[in-house]
């Protein structure tokens, strides 16, 4: 998530966001609903250009950008300060315990032969686009998950019939030896980036509406600093998100696969 230059004045999303935030909050508040159109009316108020999207300004906060400070330095001690969807074009400020996906340092990782053909390697454009690359071509949410997998579509945007938009960045059908149809919905992230809970719960909420009749599994990809990639699977629990299940694995070449790891991995009971 971009962090804001505290050095350089507040650009109109900021300013927005942040006159939205104080027009409804009171000290001790915990949660909040407000109105998409409040963008309009305080876009006026302030005399700035009016976005021609005005779902972008929230879907920014949260996805792409933190907070102005002002509005992180309300939040109670030990949460933060989240954006839900309240409704068709209404949304809900939330303070929560932070959603922390680090992935284990300590965690063994498994070494899989790399597919990845080298002209991708050579021409992928971003860290994101280079990991759902490193998915799709070497399986490895086959691999993760034990069930056969088929990539549906990438960067998935969307609208929920309350009004929310949402993007996911890929969608995976797959089918499990008895029949069972699943959706895996994948969130990839560099590593100096984190998966954050709310893309999770609005993939959850993508699946029951476009997908009810198959089990959603969310999935989570992040590049880790030394080269191995973290898949972590989620469920929801309480109301927030929890995590299922990490590993890690590491892309080799096929000369770097030895007998003894092979060996090493038939000990290993998960």
């Amino acid at each position: 998530m971009k962090k804001p230059d505290e050095t350089k004045p507040p650009n109109r999303y900021e300013q927005i966001i942040e006159r939205i935030f104080m027009s409804h909050y009171t000290r001790g508040t915990e949660e909040f609903t407000f109105a998409r159109d409040e963008i309009i009316r305080h876009a006026r108020e302030l005399g700035v250009e009016l976005p021609k999207n005005l779902g972008d300004v929230i879907y920014s906060f949260r996805y792409r950008a933190e907070l102005p400070k002002s509005v992180r330095s309300s939040a109670p001690k030990g949460k933060v300060w989240i954006i839900h969807p309240a409704g068709r074009a209404r949304y809900r400020f939330v303070a929560e315990t932070p959603f922390d996906c680090t992935p284990n340092p300590n965690l063994a990782d498994t070494k899989v032969p790399d597919a990845t053909p080298g002209i991708i390697a050579m021409y992928a454009l971003t860290d994101e686009q280079a990991l759902l690359a490193k998915l799709r071509y070497n399986r490895l949410i086959d691999i993760f998950t034990g069930v056969t997998c088929y990539s549906l579509q990438s960067h998935l945007r969307t609208t929920l019939p309350e009004g929310d938009q949402l993007e996911t960045d890929e969608l995976y059908i797959g089918v499990h030896r008895r029949g069972v149809h699943y959706v895996f919905p994948v969130e990839a992230k560099s590593a100096r980036e984190r998966l954050g809970q709310v893309q999770i719960m609005q993939d959850l909420q993508l699946c029951r509406t476009r997908f009810a009749a198959l089990v959603c599994r969310p999935v989570g990809a992040q590049f880790m600093e030394d080269d191995p990639i973290a898949l972590f699977e989620f469920e929801e629990a309480d109301g927030r998100i929890r995590i299922v299940t990490e590993k890690h694995y590491r892309l080799v070449p096929r000369d770097q696969m030895s007998l003894d790891d092979l060996e090493a991995y038939k000990l290993r009971t998960d």
